[in-house]
């Protein structure tokens, strides 16, 4: 594994992402991941996470990301920090100041997050691991034993010591609903929670969410409401928090209008920049463009984005302060936002006034390891097992 690392972050890799709250990544380890990070840190590269925990037990979860960054002598990034389900709410404040004296006391970590109080997963992972283990086929295969159907149930209906229980997270049914299905003849569900799906149908919650499951082959998604607003606005305005989507990207028209989505996809940007900025006033502009910009870039190690600067790709954007908003609902999330005339990347307009011009200048972006192909120092690097790259800065 750490020579699959090693190979990757002179292919142009960022870094190393782990998301330990789900199979397979649940069963590695602290020191497994130490050594992967080590490698990505040779070559100044990241460790990304979606930690161990984001609800009852966030407390060892942080405490083991900040051992991880310390021991890997590594930069860290938490993905969509939150303080999930009822009984955290409030906590965000606390969260943050445990990622500050980790700062002070000489850990790399920061964290980013999407504005809205609802994450969004696959349906499937409403279900216990131990059903879930080896992947889609087997999820299927064990669904069709009635006995394990039942013990399946029992243990949503439960906290467990020994994993994220999403769908108690949610508050049940109530809380989940159905984003996006594959099969079209279960396209009906789209925008329905699980309770309304029962109540129609007739059925215990937990048979609804297992019978569309298995329906749609695992490929259904849900959107689950896990966050407190006040939580949010507290993260948002903290310094240590930049922005992402963490949802993949989605058009009206052509192959990515088919399906919906959680609205962080469409929306993130114009909601923290009309909703948060401008009418809620939860931080300054400036300081909004930071995050989204050359926070992120850091972050992620790109040298050349982030600013506008002689010599840095020009990726701009230009948006109107006083009319940029989301349209993106819960319920209707495919729609683009409105109040940003003009984007450019790499310099060439691919929105112009308010419309999609259809250039792609888009490129790969690679890590700071990155060796070309045949390039003396990989070879010699292949050979020895060991890299040339300058060590990280911090």
């Amino acid at each position: 594994m750490e020579a699959i690392v090693d190979q990757a972050m002179r292919e142009g890799a960022l870094g190393v992402s782990s998301s330990l709250q789900y199979i397979p990544n649940i069963y590695s380890t602290t020191e497994e991941l130490t050594a992967l990070a080590k490698v990505a840190a040779r070559y100044g590269g990241a460790y990304f996470t979606h930690q161990r925990s984001e609800s009852g037990r966030i407390d060892p979860s942080l405490e083991e990301v900040f051992t991880i960054a310390r021991d890997a002598h590594i930069r860290a990034q938490i993905w969509h920090l939150k303080t999930a389900y009822q009984p955290q709410f409030g906590r965000m404040s606390e969260v943050l100041k445990k990622i500050e004296a980790a700062r002070a006391a000489g850990v790399d970590v920061a964290a980013n997050m999407y504005p809205y109080t609802r994450g969004s997963n696959g349906l499937d992972a409403n279900l216990p691991p131990w059903v879930r283990e080896g992947g889609r086929e087997a999820l299927l295969k064990r669904l069709a034993d009635p006995a394990v159907r039942e013990r399946v149930k029992e243990d949503m209906a439960h906290e467990g010591k020994d994993w994220e229980n999403q769908y108690l997270g949610a508050s049940g049914a109530e809380g989940v609903l159905v984003a996006e299905v594959l099969e079209s003849q279960l396209k009906h569900y789209e925008g329905q929670t699980i309770a309304e799906i029962a109540r129609a149908e007739n059925k215990d919650p937990r048979d609804a969410l297992i019978d569309i499951v298995i329906a749609d082959r695992a490929n259904a998604a849900c959107i689950m409401s896990i966050m407190d607003e006040k939580d949010v606005r507290t993260a948002l305005a903290h310094p240590l928090t930049s922005f992402g989507t963490d949802s993949p990207a989605k058009a009206t028209d052509g192959p990515l209008s088919h399906e919906t989505s959680h609205p962080r996809g469409w929306g993130s940007a114009a909601r923290i920049l009309g909703h948060y900025v401008r009418d809620e006033k939860v931080l300054r502009l400036e300081e909004a463009i930071r995050k989204m910009t050359s926070f992120a870039a850091e972050a992620a190690g790109l040298k050349d984005r982030g600013l506008v600067k002689p010599g840095f790709a020009a990726d701009l954007v230009a948006f109107d302060p006083a009319t940029v908003r989301d349209l993106a609902t819960f319920e209707k999330p495919n729609q683009y936002s409105q109040g940003i005339p003009y984007v450019a990347v790499n310099g060439v307009l691919v929105v112009d006034n308010g419309k999609l011009t259809g250039q792609t200048p888009g490129k790969a972006l690679r890590g700071p390891g990155y060796q070309r192909k045949g390039t003396r120092s990989e070879e010699q690097g292949a050979r020895s097992g060991k890299s040339e790259a300058k060590k990280p800065t911090g």
